[in-house]
């Protein structure tokens, strides 16, 4: 159960987003979330409203992940999923996708200057798929940073939630094949310890810029009981302000889990 943490004080403005917030919030006492997963959507609207291709977009989309990151972490959150690249993603014009991956590598590139910031980094989602150097960049950035004690940050690339839950499947068929487990040992904690968010808590939040009301193969397992926030601003234009909206709103919810 998550408690009250009074970590910060909370000042909202509605923005004209709808959220029917009075102007001027403060919240003393919030109940933080463990874990808030965020679909990083809306990159490739930004740039068409301002008549630039989708990958000055999604460029412009991968700057606000250091400032969310950093807001989350010295709020205290614990653990933070972003959306970055979905299996169903290949089918995108290949000129889109491979700027994406120069914007990964460039990330990951980033990402190594900045290891004092005390946040672990981790991947998840089929890395096979991905460029060999995007593999190992990948692996040195989880090493390097696998001993700091601050914010998780799970990176989702190449990632369905479907596709997680068939790999956990064959991995637990593989396991009663070969007798190491029976189908009765079969849980709920048991696929959840198969999953590549294995020892983490589910999220409690998620959030979804860019208007659109739906998780789009994001983390389906875990997503049974999290509350769900969406936002009518496009991920490029996210910022701490928009995320405290959304904690605030998430503040002011009752989670029963099934209960009354």
């Amino acid at each position: 159960m998550i408690g009250l943490r009074r970590l910060f004080y909370l000042a909202v403005r509605s923005g004209g987003m709808g959220l029917n917030m009075p102007e001027n919030r403060v919240v003393e006492d919030v109940r933080l979330p463990r874990h808030i997963g965020i679909i990083m959507d809306g990159n490739g609207r930004w740039a068409a409203k301002r008549g630039l291709p989708r990958t000055a977009g999604h460029k412009q989309g991968a700057k606000v992940v250091g400032d969310i990151t950093r807001c989350c972490r010295d709020m205290g959150i614990q653990y933070l999923t972003l959306f970055a690249f979905s299996t169903e993603n290949w089918s995108r014009p290949k000129s889109e996708v491979d700027g994406i991956m120069d914007l990964l590598r460039e990330y990951l590139r980033e990402t190594e200057k900045y290891q004092d910031e005390n946040v672990r980094t981790c991947f998840i989602g089929e890395r096979t798929l991905l460029a060999q150097d995007l593999q190992d960049r990948m692996k040195k950035v989880e090493e390097d940073s696998a001993g700091h004690t601050g914010l998780c940050l799970n990176i989702a690339l190449n990632y369905g939630g479907r596709d997680e839950i068939i790999h956990a499947t064959r991995q637990i068929a593989e396991l009663v094949k070969s007798g190491a487990i029976l189908s009765t040992d079969i849980d709920d904690d048991f696929v959840s310890s198969c999953l590549y968010t294995a020892g983490q808590p589910d999220p409690d939040l998620i959030i979804r810029p860019s208007g659109e009301q739906r998780l789009s193969n994001f983390m389906l397992w875990q997503a049974a009981y999290s509350e769900l926030v969406f936002m009518d601003v496009l991920w490029p234009d996210f910022t701490p302000k928009r995320l405290k909206q959304a904690l605030s709103l998430y503040a002011d919810r009752s989670r029963r889990f099934g209960g009354l």
